[in-house]
């Protein structure tokens, strides 16, 4: 029999044993992991992802920019690839493995190897787009390991202050230093 809660009259579940299945779930919902932690969405499935990760989990390092995944400002890697969250909706999340640019960095805070470059390289201007940038280079980097300056055009995310050429030179930076072992 379910206990009572001292100061309310709603019952307090009784303690679950541990042999025994978990309970099902209170509200169904749309299981994924962000940034190594698990989230169920149990609201609008065909929420952008974008606005699940800033107005949800307030994750607000990808930036809303066209609603047409054309500028790259909301890039963010699922299951290993760059894809435009603000047209990938959240019904097409279920499982999925998701990182942002607040994700990056290691559990003892380290700066993953393209974030340091930035810093080095002073790539940020305004630094509206850069989580993108950073993203969109991270997922560039994971395919090619000495990506050229073509390659590196083909990323195709939008820089609203021309920072371009810092962006090449840390996306240059960061594989050198993957390369090297220095990350």
């Amino acid at each position: 029999m379910a206990q009572q809660g001292p100061t309310s009259p709603v019952p307090v579940p009784a303690k679950q044993d541990a042999s025994q299945p978990a309970p099902k779930p209170v509200r169904e919902g749309i299981d994924l992991i962000v940034n190594g932690e698990r989230y169920r969405h149990t609201g609008d499935k065909t929420m952008p992802l974008l606005w699940y990760l800033r107005d949800v989990l307030r994750l607000t390092g990808a930036k809303y920019g066209c609603d047409q995944g054309d500028c790259g400002f909301c890039t963010v890697i699922v299951d290993g690839k760059a894809v435009a969250s603000c047209k990938t909706k959240m019904e097409k999340m279920s499982g999925r493995r998701v990182t942002t640019v607040e994700g990056l960095a290691g559990d003892d805070g380290k700066l993953h190897p393209v974030q340091q470059a930035w810093i080095d390289e002073d790539a940020i201007m305004c630094g509206f787009c850069q989580p993108g940038q950073i993203m969109a280079a991270v997922d560039l980097l994971s395919r090619q390991k000495n990506p050229s300056d073509a390659d590196i055009d083909k990323i195709g995310n939008l820089c609203r202050c021309g920072s371009y050429g810092r962006i090449r030179k840390a996306i240059k930076r960061a594989a050198a230093a993957m390369k090297d072992g220095k990350a």
